[in-house]
């Protein structure tokens, strides 16, 4: 792992879209969320959104579904150019700590089965595979994980 990336974790708000979108759409340029559905994220009840912000602007973001005692991680991104430091990590682990506040021990996530990086995250997270789906992603395949937090523990690896 490179050297890690100092970043300020805070909620996501109406100021940040414009820079969200644009990480989004270079992030994802076939299945990029439209800027309406982010506002309707935004705007919807059970949810927290997040940024990770640098000296550079915004680094990364993600976004939360809590719905006890199920919960799901509807997006979540980081700047190419920060891959490695350390800011996928600080928003997952803000992110379930969130959904421990909120109640939730089912978390649940899909992630695109061309990006082993994303799967390396989560499976450290206690992520397990339970199950795909096909052609989720403008047609590649969605891996969908699940991670379960009965005993209220941090559920990542220390071992590391």
């Amino acid at each position: 792992m490179g050297e890690m990336t100092p970043v300020r974790l805070r909620p996501m708000n109406l100021a940040d879209v414009g820079p969200v979108m644009a990480l989004e759409t270079a992030l994802f340029p076939e299945d990029a969320w439209s800027q309406y559905t982010l506002l309707s994220e935004l705007a919807a009840p059970g949810r927290h959104y997040l940024v990770a912000e640098s000296d550079n602007g915004i680094a990364g973001y993600a976004g939360l579904r809590a719905d006890a005692p199920e919960g799901d991680v509807r997006t979540m991104a980081v700047d190419e150019s920060l891959w490695g430091r350390g800011v996928g990590r600080a928003l997952l682990t803000a992110l379930l700590e969130e959904a421990r506040r909120r109640g939730v021990t089912h978390v649940f996530l899909d992630v695109r089965e061309d990006n082993p990086r994303a799967q390396k995250l989560y499976t450290d997270f206690g992520f397990t595979r339970i199950g795909m789906r096909d052609g989720y992603y403008n047609g590649t395949d969605a891996i969908t994980m699940c991670r379960v937090d009965e005993a209220g523990g941090s559920g990542h690896k220390e071992d590391r």
